[in-house]
């Protein structure tokens, strides 16, 4: 499910839930060619698991029923053949060489395409003649070709269109399906709906989707639609690159309530400086006013910065429960101490994916260069380092008892006694027993992970690696 329809649907979900409205999963598949095996399967799961659980839907029934498009085909036509009746629309028997051979000469001429009304002024015996012979058809909305049309969105305000710019849309296709547009507002007007929240992709198509509801006699209902989602600001979000739907988003280790807390956030801005909500929370404080107009930048950072607020939300046990499975993807290591690793890992973990390369350390130390031990911050070198290495060395072999706060203590009066900078000491320790320059730890935690005898072992051989 692509981050832009989630993000629909929470919306959808929000405004129903604050204004005490019913929130109503309806199934769009008239476009046959375009379906996917599987993806209603996808969309049930993904509001599931999001929270968004709907009032009224495929599944549980209402009163509006039924609620995919595709059982509800037998009215479609019939509401089409009303608005022939009135002379709203008309039969197109134009074939798709006509159609296409229209669009060349259009592009040609630099012409926007669009419908050049062949089929609009046909008598009513022409039309006999060819329905009598069996020649396809499809059924296009008749747009006046004078004058304006003015719609009203929640978001962009009052929208004005020059009629003449309308396309003459189809709304019943050459196989008997409705077209998305037409199906849409019938649905929408026979099921009751109030309130439409979607991208705002569909601003173009509302002047022609209130002009079928003028022709019908209907109230349209309240639009809302939402700025697009993108990756920046000329770029869209890429399935390809793994980077568009929410199921790519769980697979990179983000919480589901993390995902849905940041994409409230993208094209709406709450009240005051808070951004951390529950789904619950994002009811109460969720208003209309606060959609932007603008795109949306989809900021992986700041999702990651919100995906590591919650993370630190859990309890240790939490954390730790979730985080194994990541250790043991690079940590074999029988006797590694996970209550401690969790405990070091939990205030400095905002991805669960990010963990595996940050424990890959503990069950071999890796190669690496000597550079890594020059820390302009720490003002340490190859040199002080090795001296550092060589006092640190005794220390630890002296101490009877391993634990954080026995190696804590040693190293620190080590330093007070050296009269040196904690990073003088810890820098280097630190390098000698992961191999790494980031680590979800310092040196006193990765020694106490590591134990007294892997620890000195590592440190002996920065010694000998630094000689």
């Amino acid at each position: 499910m692509h981050v832009g329809n989630l993000r629909t649907a929470l919306y959808a979900y929000l405004l129903a839930k604050k204004d005490g409205g019913t929130f109503i999963l309806r199934i769009e598949d008239t476009d046959r060619e375009r379906y996917v095996e599987g993806a209603v399967d996808i969309i049930y799961n993904t509001l599931r698991k999001t929270g968004l659980i709907w009032d009224e839907g495929p599944d549980i029934g209402g009163d509006y029923g039924p609620y995919i498009q595709s059982e509800r085909m037998g009215m479609f036509k019939d509401y089409a053949l009303q608005l022939v009746e009135k002379g709203e629309a008309y039969y197109c028997f134009c074939d798709k060489d006509r159609l296409e051979e229209l669009r060349k000469i259009q592009q040609a001429s630099n012409i926007a395409p669009k419908y050049d009304g062949h089929c609009r002024h046909l008598t009513p015996e022409e039309i006999q003649e060819k329905l009598d012979a069996g020649v396809p058809y499809v059924i296009r909305q008749k747009m006046p070709l004078e004058g304006t049309t003015t719609f009203h969105d929640e978001v962009f305000g009052d929208i004005t269109v020059e009629n003449s710019t309308l396309d003459d849309q189809i709304l019943i296709k050459t196989d008997g399906m409705p077209t998305y547009n037409f199906a849409n507002v019938v649905d929408d007007h026979t099921m009751g709906i109030t309130h439409v929240v979607r991208g705002n992709e569909y601003l173009s198509s509302a002047p022609k989707y209130n002009l079928l509801y003028k022709s019908f006699g209907w109230e349209p209902p309240v639009y809302i639609h939402c700025p697009p989602v993108m990756k920046t600001a000329t770029e869209k979000l890429s399935k390809r690159n793994g980077d568009a739907s929410f199921e790519d988003l769980i697979a990179k280790g983000y919480l589901t309530e993390a995902v849905v807390n940041y994409i409230a956030l993208l094209g709406w801005s709450p009240k005051g400086e808070r951004e951390i909500f529950t789904l619950q929370e994002l009811c109460q404080e969720f208003d209309i006013n606060g959609i932007s107009k603008s795109p949306a930048i989809f900021d992986n950072q700041k999702l990651k910065a919100i995906n590591g607020e919650y993370i630190r939300k859990m309890s240790i046990e939490q954390f730790q429960e979730m985080a194994t499975p990541y250790i043991r993807q690079t940590c074999k290591k029988e006797d590694v101490d996970l209550r401690l690793l969790a405990e070091v890992l939990h205030p400095r973990c905002e991805l669960f994916t990010d963990i595996p390369e940050q424990v890959d350390f503990i069950d071999a130390l890796p190669e690496y260069d000597n550079a890594m031990y020059c820390h302009k911050k720490m003002k340490t070198n190859e040199e002080n380092s090795l001296e550092a290495l060589k006092e640190v060395l005794p220390v630890l072999e002296a101490l009877d008892e391993w634990n954080m706060d026995s190696i804590h203590t040693a190293l620190f009066d080590l330093i007070a006694k050296l009269e040196v900078k904690n990073g003088r000491i810890l820098w280097p320790v630190r390098v000698a027993t992961s191999g790494k320059q980031f680590t979800p730890g310092g040196g006193i935690e990765i020694c106490a992970l590591l134990g007294k005898e892997e620890s000195l072992r590592r440190i002996r051989k920065g010694i000998e690696q630094l000689s």
